[in-house]
């Protein structure tokens, strides 16, 4: 009788705010390690290190720059998106799937072009599903706040300082079509123009209220298959703050528990996430780190925990 082997995750911690106008994300990984999330992956039969966190520059708060397109921080960004990229291209080179833990979703800007690049290297196609109450789309000459965390999806399109958008060895480091937004909200009318002529695939709440969740991630899901690099990228603010209120930008009319579970198991059920971003969780904002909590348990689901023997 021959055992599946267990599936080798990496936990990396990206503390940084540097793409935020709050404080406190920084935090989010020790938030989620005081949560369990390491133990909790491991009770599911899972083969997890924790690589530990990175290190790089602090926020430093600063002002629109000019000379940085009229963004806060870029610098700083800059440096740690490289170094998520690095760090994420590292363990898929290892043979284990990569879990960045942030900070802010200016991150995922350097997973995603790691992702990317290996999705090629790979010959797959890629899927990113964007679970965020935001569509983080706004480039540098149309972000209202030059806050770095509302522009990583335009970097990952091709739009932005090159620093940004040239990481995976390509630009575009994604393609439109391979875009899936879930659970959107606030939306600037630069960005709503931008997700229409690009023609990327967005279910915001209205839609999921209209069709439901499961009806709307079945179409998210749709047409996954074996040469696919399905990766998940969960910012806290796709929940409901009140259920989650320790994150930066809330908006209320998130996705429920039950919305959001399913929302899990139905990736869960197709097998095929194979990276993932957790984001934007802010223990400065929460109330007993019960949104870290949540979040471990919905990444749970994400790896297959459920009540009942799956199929």
């Amino acid at each position: 009788m021959t055992t599946t082997p267990p599936l080798k995750v990496s936990l990396i911690g990206a503390p940084s705010d540097a793409g935020a106008s709050l404080l406190g994300s920084a935090m989010g990984p020790d938030a989620l390690r005081v949560a369990q999330l390491g133990p909790a992956l491991a009770a599911l039969g899972l083969d997890v290190l924790d690589t530990g966190n990175l290190s790089g520059p602090v926020n430093p708060r600063g002002p629109r720059d000019p000379q940085a397109a009229g963004l806060r921080n870029l610098p700083e960004a800059i440096f740690w998106t490289q170094a998520v990229h690095d760090a994420v291209w590292a363990q898929f080179q290892a043979g284990r799937m990569p879990i960045m833990l942030g900070g802010d979703h200016h991150l995922a800007a350097g997973s995603i072009s790691a992702v990317a690049r290996h999705a090629r290297a790979q010959g797959k196609k890629l899927r990113v599903l964007w679970l965020d109450a935001h569509s983080d789309i706004n480039t540098p000459d149309t972000s209202p706040s030059g806050n770095i965390h509302g522009i990583p999806v335009a970097n990952l399109l091709g739009f932005g300082p090159h620093e940004l958008i040239s990481m995976s060895g390509e630009t575009p480091a994604i393609k439109p079509e391979s875009m899936r937004y879930v659970g959107i909200r606030s939306v600037d009318e630069h960005e709503k123009r931008m997700i229409r002529q690009m023609g990327i695939q967005a279910f915001d709440m209205r839609a999921i209220d209209e069709l439901g969740m499961r009806e709307a991630m079945h179409r998210v899901l749709d047409g996954l298959d074996d040469d696919t690099h399905l990766h998940v990228s969960f910012d806290a603010d796709f929940l409901d703050p009140e259920i989650a209120p320790g994150t930066g930008t809330r908006v209320r009319g998130g996705a429920t528990y039950r919305e959001a579970q399913l929302c899990m198991e139905m990736i869960a059920d197709t097998g095929r996430m194979t990276s993932l971003d957790v984001v934007e969780v802010n223990p400065a904002l929460d109330i007993r780190n019960q949104t870290a909590e949540l979040v471990v348990d919905l990444v749970e689901s994400l790896f297959g925990k459920s009540t009942l023997i799956n199929r």
